[in-house]
Parts: C-alpha cells; sequence; structure tokens
C-alpha cells in the first residue's frame, strides 16, 4: 500500500454508485461544493480513520449513505481553516500594494 493511500481505497470502483448519491444529495441541500473526491476525503480522513481489517463493502456503503451533511461541512470547513496561509510571505507593504487599486485603474 502506499504511504498516503486509505485501506479502502480498493474499494472505491465499487463504492462510486453509493458516493454520488450522496453528492448529489448534498448538492440539492445546496452544497454545491461536494464532489465525489472532497466526499471521499472526508470518509477516508474523518468517518473511517480507524479502519477494520475484514470491513464488508455493505457497511462502507451503508456509511456513505448515512453520511450528514452538516457533518461534511464541519469536515469542509476545518480543512480550510487547515490550508495554507497564501499570504504568510507577504509583508504589510506588499500586501497593502496587491489590495490598493493601481493608479491606472483610476
Amino acid at each position: 500500500m502506499k504511504p498516503n493511500q486509505h485501506p479502502y481505497d480498493r474499494f472505491y470502483d465499487s463504492l462510486e454508485p453509493a458516493l454520488l448519491s450522496k453528492v448529489e444529495e448534498f448538492q440539492l441541500f445546496g452544497y454545491e461544493e461536494a464532489t465525489l473526491e472532497r466526499l471521499w476525503l472526508y470518509l477516508t480522513k474523518k468517518k473511517w480513520k480507524k479502519p477494520e481489517v475484514d470491513v464488508k463493502v455493505y457497511e462502507l456503503v451503508s456509511d456513505i449513505l448515512s453520511a450528514k451533511a452538516g457533518e461534511y461541512m464541519t469536515f469542509e470547513t476545518v480543512q480550510a481553516y487547515r490550508s495554507p496561509n497564501w499570504f504568510a510571505d507577504v509583508n504589510e507593504d506588499e500586501l497593502k500594494e496587491l489590495l490598493h487599486p493601481s493608479r491606472e485603474e483610476k
């Protein structure tokens, strides 16, 4: 298994219909940003944090279909806060320059 690979990745193709169904459900609830990849990340990083050795596919399908939009969005929010600070290496003068309209635009 690759270092960043989850033990359940081998089931992904079998689980794709359930994943797609859940993504469509989230989108119907207004969570337009929900995608298969992001839902899979939520499941592998949060819901399936401690994978079982002899897990059955039907158990994984049940986990997917019972995933709650609120829990998913909480995970997404935490992930967004953990993302890198794009302006960490920019000093205050550079930041003002970036955010201030240029003289040509006036």
